[in-house]
Formats: C-alpha cells, structure tokens, sequence
C-alpha cells in the first residue's frame, strides 16, 4: 500500500477517535432513537460528509474558507437543524416508552428519516469543508489528478468515521434500551439525548471560524 495512504489512514483515524460533533450528533440519535436509528443517522452523517468531500474536490471549500458571509450562513443552517432535532426529542420524550413496547405504535421517525436527518447534518458542518480542505491536500501527490485523490481519500475518512461513530451510537443505544423498563428513567433518558443535540447545534453557532 501506498505509505502516504498508510498515513493518511492512522491520522485520520486518530483524528476521529477524538470526540467531536459528528461523535456527539451519534450519541445524541443512540439517546432519542435507539440503535437502529442511530445507526442510519451515522451513515447518513457520513454521505452528508462525502457531499462535503466532492464539493471540496470541485473548489467549494476554497470558497467557504475565504467568505465569511457563506461560512456562516452554513453553519447557522447546520446548527438551527441540529437545534430543531434536539427539541423534537424533548417534545416526544413521553412517547418514548410507547415506541420500544412490542405493541405500540410505529416509530415517528423511520430508517429513512433518520438517515436524511444525518445527510443534513453532515452536510450542513462548514468546519468539516475547512478541515478537509487543509488536511486532504496534505497526502495527495501532486503529480497525478487531484480531484479523483480527494474523492478517495474523503471516502476512505468517511467509512473509519462509520465504524467508529457506529460504536458510540451503539452503545448510547443500548443504554436507551436498558432503562425503557422505566417509563420516566426513559423520558429522561429521551430528553437529554435532546439536550445533548441542542448543546451540540449552540456549539456548532457559537464556534468561530478556526478548526
């Protein structure tokens, strides 16, 4: 293998080990939603972050990281949507008991919701553009295409992102499951997986333009 895609792997690796929104956004579904759920939300978190990754590879995070009008405005967008997902499950924090019991009604929000609900987030994070606009060129060789080179490198950061995220959400999940023998400790439970997306969308608007 390619010893700069070898260093690309182990930093990248590093790099997400470390708790960030897209860590947080995982543990905040596991709360609300349960495993499942959660799950598609992190693989939707990660196409959202794949967007980002083709619209760096076609110049648009050269344009996000010059204008402060447009930096903004994305974050303002991501961080009011992740707000809005963090009211919504203190909203229907009661309902939560009725949604894990063998014969209550449907869940509200579907696989598919859940997975558009993370495209959203993942694509609304102007701090991930700026990232990987200064750290993708950082292992691409400058001697062959570029381009196709972010594509790949964005993806294989994506799919560690995934399988790393997918624990976190996991076990979030779990613990949810654990405490639905308990109508309030799950209402609770349902509410401060809201708080933690709330928290984690004022984050998103209150953070400046460093990465």
């Amino acid at each position: 293998m390619d010893p700069r895609l070898l260093a690309f792997v182990g930093a990248a690796t590093l790099l997400i080990l470390v708790p960030g929104p897209s860590t947080m956004f995982a543990i905040g579904r596991g709360l609300s939603v349960g495993r499942l759920r959660a799950l598609a939300a992190v693989v939707g978190n990660a196409l959202g972050v794949m967007l980002q990754v083709v619209g760096v590879a076609l110049g648009l995070g050269e344009l996000i990281e010059r204008s402060a009008t447009v930096f903004t405005l994305v974050k303002l967008a991501g961080a009011a949507y992740l707000v809005y997902l963090g009211v919504t499950a203190i909203r229907r924090r009661h309902a939560a008991a009725g949604k894990l019991a063998p014969d209550g009604p449907a869940p509200q929000a579907g696989v598919l919701r859940c997975v558009l609900d993370g495209v959203l987030v993942g694509s609304l994070n102007p701090k991930t553009v700026i990232f990987f606009v200064a750290f993708l060129p950082l292992f691409v060789d400058p001697t062959r295409s570029v381009a196709p080179q972010l594509v790949l490198l964005g993806a294989i950061f994506c799919t560690i992102a995934v399988a790393l995220d997918s624990i976190w959400a996991l076990t979030a999940g779990t613990a949810r499951a654990w405490l639905a023998r308990s109508p309030r400790r799950l209402a609770a439970l349902e509410a401060s997986g809201g708080v933690a997306m709330i928290g984690l969308g004022v984050g998103v608007a209150a953070s400046g333009r460093a990465t």
